[in-house]
């Protein structure tokens, strides 16, 4: 048995460092345009290539570094790419058991443009057929960010996990599955034992623009998730779990690039969940997955380990989880 299956693409990351590029924003700051300079060459200052990273990916580095049995399933096209991209993950003890080769089309890519800290991602996802294979038992089932054509393998998913209560599932939607709507994962959140988005994400599900967050968080959890979480970029986060909501700011540190923050966020709150930590201990272990990641191009350099992850919580002590009852209404 695994403790933990990260489920969704991978993908050949290609990071690109920036100077010479502007923003262009609205007067709220929380709307930005990234400006360049048509029909020109615009100067990279440096050129960073992560094989084997995308959400699901992610995750799985992130949960081994803290202690999980890993494994993925995923689909890479069958080049030399796509083998680079399983030998890492045997490299870093990630059972490749359920990645299948695409042998009609290549292994997924991704430009991301990184400046001033923030990053915006090109994306080529390769078309896939997406089937579900037969899974052995986990105690955690992490499904993350997928193509278009997705939607069997989350009905198969979904049977799955009503075949097998006992396994639990954390559900981090991609942008294809949010762009679904939310009608259409209302099934996947309700059987979620964690629903994790950003603030962006929930108010695109919940489609009637800017809600305070208390309204969010409890608007995602009457669907049925068991924990709901939204995170907020430099506002921290916040989680319920239908009777209590928490909160908690970020750690201060300097920020290199952003790419998976919000994937280290969501794994090490997972796996602090499936290490028996409290709902706010498990912020807490997110909050400095986080603060670690955004430290280094791209999203795993930064993952930590157990002994890290306690030593970055003793450094942050006084940074306070905060609570409040919910209110019935």
């Amino acid at each position: 048995m695994y403790d933990f299956i990260a489920i969704g693409d991978s993908t050949l990351d290609v990071f690109l460092q920036l100077s010479e590029a502007s923003l262009s924003c609205q007067i709220n700051k929380e709307q930005c345009l990234l400006c360049l300079e048509y029909a020109e060459k615009i100067p990279v200052d440096t050129v960073t290539q992560i094989p084997g990273a995308g959400n699901a990916s992610n995750a799985a580095v992130g949960a081994m570094r803290m202690g999980l049995s890993s494994a993925i399933v995923s689909i890479v096209g069958k080049d030399d790419l796509g083998r680079e991209i399983i030998q890492g993950w045997k490299d870093q003890r990630i059972s490749t058991k359920y990645v299948t080769f695409d042998t009609k089309h290549g292994t997924n890519y991704s430009t991301v443009l990184n400046f001033k800290g923030e990053r915006t991602i090109l994306v080529h996802s390769e078309k896939r057929n997406y089937t579900l294979p037969k899974l052995d038992g986990a105690k955690w089932i992490y499904y993350t960010s997928l193509g278009p054509g997705h939607e069997r393998m989350e009905k198969q998913l979904l049977v799955h996990l009503k075949k097998y209560p006992e396994q639990q599932l954390c559900f981090n939607p991609g942008t294809k599955q949010l762009r679904r709507g939310l009608d259409s994962i209302k099934p996947v959140i309700k059987r979620a034992d964690i629903f994790i988005v950003n603030k962006q994400e929930a108010e695109l599900l919940l489609g009637d623009g800017e809600r305070p967050i208390v309204n969010l968080l409890m608007a995602l959890k009457h669907i049925g998730a068991k924990i709901v979480v939204i995170t907020d970029g430099p506002n921290g986060s916040h989680a319920t779990d239908g009777s209590t909501i928490w909160s908690l700011g970020i750690y201060a540190g300097p920020v290199v690039e952003r790419t998976g923050a919000g994937d280290s966020y969501a794994t090490a709150f997972t796996c602090a969940r499936h290490l028996g930590w409290s709902i706010p201990d498990a912020m807490r272990a997110g909050t400095a997955n986080g603060w670690s990641v955004v430290q280094s191009i791209g999203p795993q350099k930064g993952l930590l380990n157990t002994a890290k992850m306690r030593a970055v919580l003793k450094k942050f002590a006084k940074v306070k989880v905060t609570s409040k009852p919910v209110i019935a209404t």
